[in-house]
């Protein structure tokens, strides 16, 4: 293996020690209310995060924390020796794709049917150390 390769190799396994991901994946929301509280979290510290999800009177908040909850719990994993509360740790991707979508029939008048869509979504939250 080249020097270059191994140096390229060190960042990459470095830049994994500093992140960690959490997905949730089929979570029954529309995708446009999550990325809505998704939105209010991106780029904040995780514990200013949490307090904003806490706080929010949205369902798609609450997911969201549990999701941000098991991200910090992934990191200290990765960093054992390293305390999170001190680290400085930041939300820096969050993304939410849109999910299968169940659909239903809702009778309508004069014998004729409206298609209900019921909408989910994958959510993926990536926090990160600041240097």
């Amino acid at each position: 293996m080249g020097k270059r390769k191994r140096e390229t190799a060190d960042i990459k396994k470095e830049l994994k020690s500093r992140t960690a991901i959490a997905k949730l994946n089929n979570c029954p929301t529309s995708p446009r209310k999550m990325r809505l509280v998704a939105d209010s979290i991106r780029g904040e510290n995780v514990y200013s995060a949490l307090n904003i999800l806490k706080f929010s009177p949205k369902e798609a908040s609450k997911r969201l924390e549990k999701l941000l909850l098991s991200a910090i719990n992934n990191w200290e994993q990765k960093n054992e020796d390293i305390d999170a509360t001190n680290a400085g740790l930041i939300v820096r991707e969050v993304f939410v794709d849109s999910a299968r979508m169940m659909k239903r029939i809702q009778p309508a008048p004069q014998g004729r049917a409206h298609r209900i869509r019921k909408r989910s979504n994958h959510v993926t939250i990536v926090i990160d150390k600041t240097n």
